[in-house]
């Protein structure tokens, strides 16, 4: 038997990645032209431009980041660092949309790096940091004490957070308004005849859970409800937050009216308070906060308040990268507000 090798059955070698080279013997044009029209150059006329961003697009062209880098000092890198704990209501997917369509029309790629809240925070940041391999970072779980945003200010890394701080740094954010999310949902089970409230809130280590809480006091002051604690936050595992409902809703004063500051702590709450022998709309009624339409699919008689992610997202985008072209950060500040349903 002919153990000779038989011609193209090994294994074939990738394909070349496309080059400015590649385009310039593509459009009959000099490299140093290609270039420049490809960086919008006001010398290059717009039909050249066009011609060559037409065929950078077919032959899937990209710049090489290394030799940017070197050229440059830039990385045309925007880090995205994320917390993958419990995400099952879409804030992530939401929130990488959101900036990927801000970064589509820019030099600037999107890279996600994952983490879990459980770990030390600083570990990806001073990744970042060490490796020079962004440009700009956006954050979220944000502290008021943030040793994250101490870091990077120090070190001079242009940044954004998802949520506030404060520290007495000023640097640019987006956050949503937690404080009147609590109040306005307050106000909404006491209209319903609620007035036991419970509130499924984060942990007090995040910015986010002072302002909820602040909203949630005024509310039951304003509207003249109660608190029933519910001994729980939306960090918990979902398995925890329905077993301290159920107990909750089995003990001798239970609420009859909830607040959840989560999608996916709803969805456990709403379990819980099944477990119990009770049902929405009719025993006690919720309202809850989410980025996507999921809740209202699995129980329609739940009271959403609507967070627009993706829009936060873009907005953290545009900030970061206006951060990076030097803009100060105090006018890189946005908070948007609480979307109900419409009557």
């Amino acid at each position: 038997m002919d153990n000779k090798k038989i011609s193209g059955s090994g294994p074939q070698s990738p394909p070349e990645r496309p080059t400015l080279k590649t385009i310039a013997f593509m459009t009959g044009l000099g490299i140093t032209t290609v270039s420049r029209a490809l960086k919008d150059a006001p010398d290059i006329g717009a039909e050249t431009k066009e011609r060559v961003r037409m065929v950078a697009r077919q032959l899937g062209y990209q710049p090489n980041r290394a030799g940017v880098r070197l050229r440059t000092g830039k990385t045309n890198v925007i880090a995205l660092v994320l917390s993958i704990d419990e995400e099952i209501m879409g804030f992530t997917s939401q929130m990488v949309f959101g900036i990927s369509e801000v970064l589509a029309g820019t030099q600037y790629h999107l890279v996600i790096t994952p983490h879990s809240h459980s770990k030390d925070p600083l570990v990806p940041v001073r990744y970042i940091l060490d490796t020079g391999s962004a440009d700009g970072v956006i954050i979220s779980r944000t502290e008021p004490d943030d040793p994250r945003v101490r870091l990077m200010d120090e070190r001079g890394l242009p940044f954004a957070t998802h949520g506030r701080t404060d520290m007495g740094i000023v640097h640019p954010f987006h956050d949503f308004d937690n404080e009147a999310f609590t109040h306005e949902a307050v106000r909404a089970l006491v209209a319903k005849g609620r007035r036991r409230l419970a509130l499924l809130q984060p942990s007090s280590k995040l910015s986010y859970y002072a302002h909820t809480r602040i909203g949630f006091q005024i509310g039951l002051h304003e509207y003249g409800a109660e608190e029933i604690p519910l001994r729980v936050t939306t960090d918990a595992p979902l398995a925890d937050i329905r077993d301290s409902v159920e107990a909750l809703m089995r003990s001798p004063h239970p609420p009859d009216g909830i607040v959840c500051s989560s999608g996916g702590g709803a969805i456990a709450v709403n379990a819980g308070i099944e477990a119990a022998g009770f049902r929405l709309g009719r025993d006690i009624d919720m309202v809850a906060k989410q980025s996507t339409d999921v809740l209202n699919w699995i129980r329609p008689e739940i009271i959403t308040i609507y967070e627009d992610v993706r829009h936060g997202g873009r907005e953290l985008a545009k900030a970061v990268i206006a951060r990076i072209d030097g803009i100060e950060p105090e006018l890189l500040q946005s908070i948007s507000s609480p979307v109900w349903p419409k009557s």
